[in-house]
Order: structure tokens, then C-alpha cells, then sequence
């Protein structure tokens, strides 16, 4: 189905997403955003700053998001906004979800309006949010 703002509708779901973050690559990940901090970079160097283990950033979370978005079709993502409810850990099976709450229209373009999961394989949301994109 090609989106569009005509073909979409209040409560369609967008395509899961789901991903498993390798250590290297949230390590990889902090240092290009030059996010110094060892809860980034290794398990050892995060239970010395008294977490579980290495953790994901939140930014990168957010990067998710907007990949589990735009993968959607040819959206232009407005406005994007999350709440951290835990930790999001390196090796972890994840699924990035997404539901449409709301269309409108303005001058400006046709909008929907999407409520975002992130969560792990039991279920536990670790990260939720909420999106305007801008649809054909």
C-alpha cells in the first residue's frame, strides 16, 4: 500500500520494526554523536557508574523512532517527542511500533498524528512517544 493522507486511517499500525542493538554498535553510535560517558561504551565502564550494564542513549532511541517512520513511506517527520520509562540496553531484542491517532489538514499540509512503542520482547515499554508527520 503506497501512504498516503487518503489511504490512511485512525487506528492503522505502522509496519513493526524489529532490531536487537549489538554493544559495538551503541559504542559506535556515542562516539560519532560525541557523547562521552562509559554507560555508553562497555558494560564494565556503566557498572562502574552504578547501572546493570551498558545502555543505550536516549537520542539514539529517538533515532529509532524516526527510522521506524520515515521506513513508513514518504513522510516529513514535524515534530517527534518521547518519555524514557527504563533502560534501554544493548542486546536486547527490541520492536518499534506505531498507530495512527489523529489526521488533520491546514494550510500547511495533511498531517497524522502517531502514538510510538518501543519495548522489549516481554512487553515492557521502555520508551513511548508521540510523532506529527506530514503525508502525500
Amino acid at each position: 500500500m503506497t501512504v498516503s493522507f487518503e489511504r490512511v486511517e485512525v487506528g492503522d499500525e505502522l509496519p513493526r520494526l524489529p532490531l536487537t542493538l549489538a554493544g559495538d554498535q551503541v559504542r559506535r553510535y556515542a562516539i560519532a554523536a560525541n557523547m562521552p560517558g562509559g554507560r555508553f561504551m562497555s558494560d564494565e565502564d556503566a557498572k562502574a557508574e552504578g547501572l546493570p550494564g551498558q545502555i543505550v542513549p536516549g537520542n539514539l532511541s529517538l533515532a529509532l523512532f524516526s527510522r521506524l517512520l520515515t521506513g513508513w513511506g514518504p513522510v516529513h517527520l514535524k515534530r517527534l517527542s518521547a518519555t524514557f520509562r527504563a533502560l534501554v540496553r544493548p542486546g536486547v531484542p527490541l520492536v518499534l511500533s506505531a498507530v495512527v491517532t489523529e489526521k488533520h489538514t491546514s494550510d500547511h499540509g495533511a498531517f497524522v498524528e502517531c502514538d510510538l512503542v518501543l519495548e522489549n520482547a516481554d512487553g515492557e515499554r521502555l520508551v513511548t512517544g508521540t510523532a506529527t508527520v506530514e503525508l502525500p
